[in-house]
């Protein structure tokens, strides 16, 4: 008989990316009954996956003192056997699924009290203050939990401090097959990319001000937050060398990756983001193309092993428009990067690596 296992989210997508994509998809494949419960979906099948709608509450803060109810009725119903949640205000929920005795696993994407210092729609005199109250709060039921992954490495081990569960760090790499290189470099074109959230944080202004410096285009993927920055931006000069994209498919993004011949990820030098391991930076490497990144440590120790990136300070334009006509005159040099990082990508940063410590824990836990 296979194990039911559920995850919950009221939060994320039906579609997102780790959540259902890898973590949900993988479970099914290697044997499990699993079902994922979305705030705002309607009751589905997708490749095996049960997928059960909750109520949406779209108020931020009501979602946050009310979105549990339902999602715990729902997950009640539903009976599994071990229950995997996506948000932190959703352990709440976790309690009392735990007081029922169940198996329950909180997934922490983010290290939630330094992202908190970073939320514009909290008053800036006010974020370290509920950063520390965010984080006490967390720490105090995360430890009633059965066990913990964490989406990076810095994140298991600020929770390996604090319970005596297990934590376990599942990454969140790309699947390999799902990142085409059917290119010829000598069709790119002489642009960089950048694909994800376009925020002020995360260098949406440096990028536009470096490729003004370049003989070349900005090719830029994703939506704007809020969406009253995009008027901002586009009143820089390097706007008229950008090509603003939206939202692209898994196809198209491949597709601008078969065109480009530079990555970009020039995020500042923000708490939540200097250990974080962003699924774009292994993106671009699973591509086939050279990354121009922040220069933080943790960044540099992968760039510099894989010998696929070049590193830069985020808020010196001149060096980031540098080094990317660097690599826009040096085809050669970037197309050996590009091909270096995608060997780093097969032989270690990919989802398979990671799904197996997935089904380890959950085996580990349903045995006990």
């Amino acid at each position: 008989m296979k194990n039911k296992v559920c995850h919950l989210t009221s939060v994320h997508s039906e579609n997102d990316v780790r959540i259902f994509g890898k973590e949900c998809v993988t479970l099914q494949q290697n044997g499990f009954d699993v079902s994922f419960i979305v705030a705002g979906a309607s009751d589905k099948e997708v490749k095996g996956v049960k997928i059960y709608g909750s109520q949406k509450i779209t108020n931020r803060f009501k979602r946050i003192l009310f979105s549990g109810r339902p999602i715990f009725r729902k997950a009640l119903e539903i009976n599994a056997d071990l229950y995997h949640f996506h948000d932190s205000e959703l352990l709440p929920v976790g309690e009392k699924l735990r007081k029922k005795g169940k198996i329950v696993i909180y997934d922490s994407h983010e290290d939630l009290p330094r992202q908190i210092l970073t939320k514009a729609w909290i008053p800036s005199c006010f974020r370290h203050w509920v950063s520390r109250i965010v984080e006490k709060i967390e720490n105090c039921r995360a430890k009633k939990m059965s066990a913990i992954v964490a989406a990076t490495p810095h994140i298991q081990h600020r929770f390996e401090k604090i319970v005596s569960i297990p934590v376990t760090a599942i990454c969140n790499y790309p699947i390999i097959n799902e990142i085409t290189q059917s290119f010829s470099w000598n069709d790119k074109e002489k642009s960089a990319c950048y694909v994800g959230g376009l925020f002020k944080e995360r260098g949406v202004f440096e990028m536009v001000r470096s490729i003004n410096q370049v003989a070349g285009r900005l090719k830029l993927a994703g939506a704007f937050s809020p969406e009253s920055l995009q008027e901002s931006v586009q009143m820089e000069e390097g706007w008229g060398k950008t090509d603003f994209m939206g939202h692209l498919n898994r196809q198209q993004i491949n597709e601008l990756f078969a065109q480009s011949m530079v990555g970009l990820l020039i995020l500042h030098p923000m708490p939540s983001y200097k250990d974080s391991l962003p699924i774009k930076m292994f993106e671009y490497m699973a591509a086939g193309i050279p990354v121009v990144y922040s220069d933080f440590p943790l960044w540099r120790e992968i760039m510099e092993e894989a010998g696929c990136g070049v590193p830069v300070n985020p808020f010196d334009t001149h060096k980031i428009a540098a080094e990317i006509t660097h690599l826009f005159e040096n085809p050669k040099l970037a197309q050996e990067m590009g091909t270096a990082g995608r060997e780093a990508v097969v032989n270690k940063y990919n989802w398979d690596s990671q799904a197996k410590l997935l089904i380890e824990l959950y085996q580990k836990l349903l045995t006990n």
